[in-house]
């Protein structure tokens, strides 16, 4: 779980999701790959407000923000 508000990981300090916060939710939702879609959508919505307040002027862009909680868990191969 990050380490909120700022969306850091409680275990190494790096940008949530990291690496092994990544594996974990892959294993978690492997039978339900839409259910963590919809998981990090939520927790996307929650960090951007979260980072947002914290830094109004210097907040993360928006395509950055994607990649870290999004682009990462598309699933690949042929549809």
């Amino acid at each position: 779980m990050p380490l909120r508000p700022l969306w850091v990981c409680r275990a190494c300090a790096a940008p949530w999701p990291c690496a092994a916060a990544r594996l974990a939710l892959v294993a978690e939702y492997a039978a339900d790959p839409v259910g963590l879609s919809v998981y990090l959508c939520g927790v996307l919505h929650e960090a951007t407000a979260d980072l947002y307040r914290l830094h109004p002027d210097d907040a993360p862009a928006p395509a950055a923000l994607f990649d870290r909680f999004l682009s990462w868990a598309r699933r690949r191969g042929t549809p």
